[in-house]
């Protein structure tokens, strides 16, 4: 196989592990668009991710491998498919963005 084929199909590749509410492991991470403590919007290779929640620390980042690392306590999630996309209307949260 060849060898540039593989680690871009390893970059692709999303997954989201989520332990006890409180540690959030994603892979596949392209950008981290916005953070705080109560909200972290990703671009992934899946789309937009956006996670809500209570005390979220960014633990660990590398883009190079597309990983993120996220300690705190997870309310909700949601996907978007805004692909490879900025974020439109910044005023709006994103889940009011979501669910209109």
């Amino acid at each position: 196989m060849d060898e540039n084929k593989y680690i871009t199909r390893q970059q692709e590749r999303h997954r989201l592990v989520v332990d006890n509410r409180e540690k959030i492991e994603v892979s596949g991470v392209t950008n981290v668009d916005s953070f705080d403590d109560q909200e972290i919007i990703l671009e992934t290779e899946q789309g937009l991710l956006a996670m809500r929640g209570e005390n979220l620390h960014i633990k660990h980042l590398n883009l190079e491998q597309g990983e993120l690392n996220i300690e705190g306590f997870l309310l909700e999630f949601a996907y978007s498919e805004e692909r490879g996309s900025r974020l439109r209307d910044r005023g709006k949260g994103f889940f009011e963005r979501l669910f209109k």
